[in-house]
């Protein structure tokens, strides 16, 4: 099973390298750089300069926002830096930020997705070979790159694509054209992934043929852990605030209406618009929140992931300890969860 770890979206470029350093000492495979209010590349870049093991993955680039070449030509730079430790992760973003925060046009954010991964892999094999640039989409057009404008071929794959989503749409998307599938927390429960996530990715790699071993799928269910009770305790309040947040979403709700929590979201929604904002974590009882995320101490947790993944995913995100001096037992808590059963080959 690969472990991954996010870096925090606050972390400065002055940190980059601390933090980067210490996720790849404790063991991880892979460590997460979302973008947020840092230029993801220039995080990647300091990431894959100060790790010589790790796997820097974006989770997730706003795709909408910049042009496919833009994307093309920082993840091809990145993957000759880093000897091939770069992957690429794409998502739409919301309607809301795309035309208001960027400034940019939405329209079928599925069908517009589909289009840029299509760009992407059109203009690296035009890197890769020389041979002229030539995709003709319905969103997106390229058949121009003269050999000045030309970064060359590298000597390691193309970056692999991986998205995110929540609806259905883009699950069957992600399995018809992405190297892997990063849950989003919300559809996260192996309830889910099982009645709705695998099935959808199953049907996108069979409606393109694909007979190269399908989407790989790293889930982020945001698990609850620590050293001890306590810990536990305090890190379930956190959770408390950041999941009632969250499914006060109706776009993140599918789960809760697939676990008999529907009216949870209702209430959580109703709260949100009435601006209830410090009364909202309270209505997420211990009971849904031990329905909806894994939890226990370090000792505890890699049997509890076990039986809620086993068999069912290819990684895991969970997050580094806060405190340093966690460092050594929760290393071991990551080699634990390394020897959990990945999904059989599809």
């Amino acid at each position: 099973m690969e472990v991954v770890a996010s870096l925090p979206a606050d972390t400065q470029l002055s940190r980059v390298a601390e933090r980067v350093r210490r996720i790849e000492a404790l063991g991880y495979d892979t460590v997460h750089v979302s973008e947020t209010v840092r230029d993801p590349f220039a995080v990647c870049a300091l990431a894959l300069e100060h790790t010589s093991r790790l796997t820097v993955r974006t989770s997730m680039v706003v795709a909408f926002a910049r042009s496919p070449m833009v994307t093309a030509y920082s993840a091809w730079e990145l993957a000759r830096f880093s000897g091939g430790r770069f992957q690429l992760g794409l998502a739409t973003q919301v309607r809301g930020n795309i035309v208001g925060r960027f400034s940019m046009p939405w329209s079928d954010p599925a069908a517009q997705l589909r289009d840029y991964l299509d760009s992407l892999r059109a203009i690296f094999g035009s890197f890769a070979t020389g041979e002229p640039l030539s995709h003709s989409g319905p969103h997106y057009t390229f058949d121009r790159l003269q050999p000045y404008f030309r970064p060359g071929p590298v000597d390691v794959p193309a970056p692999q694509l991986w998205t995110g989503g929540v609806n259905r749409r883009m699950c069957v998307l992600a399995g018809e054209r992405s190297d892997g599938f990063v849950t989003h927390p919300t559809n996260s429960h192996p309830t889910f992934l099982r009645e709705r996530v695998l099935p959808a990715l199953r049907e996108g790699a069979d409606r393109r043929g694909r007979r190269d071993g399908g989407t790989r799928v790293v889930v982020v269910p945001k698990a609850i852990t620590g050293g001890d009770d306590r810990t536990v305790a305090a890190a379930r309040e956190r959770a408390r605030s950041e999941f009632a947040f969250l499914y006060s979403t109706p776009a993140y709700r599918r789960t809760l209406e697939t676990l008999g929590l529907a009216d949870l979201g209702d209430r959580l929604t109703r709260m949100a618009r009435e601006q209830h904002w410090n009364e909202m974590p309270q209505t997420v009882t211990d009971d849904a929140l031990r329905t909806l995320v894994p939890q226990g101490t370090y000792a505890q947790l890699p049997a509890v992931l076990e039986s809620w993944y086993g068999g069912t995913c290819d990684g895991l995100s969970i997050d580094p300890p806060e405190d340093p001096a966690d460092d050594d037992e929760f290393a071991d808590l990551l080699d634990r969860i390394r020897a959990i059963p990945e999904r059989p080959v599809r």
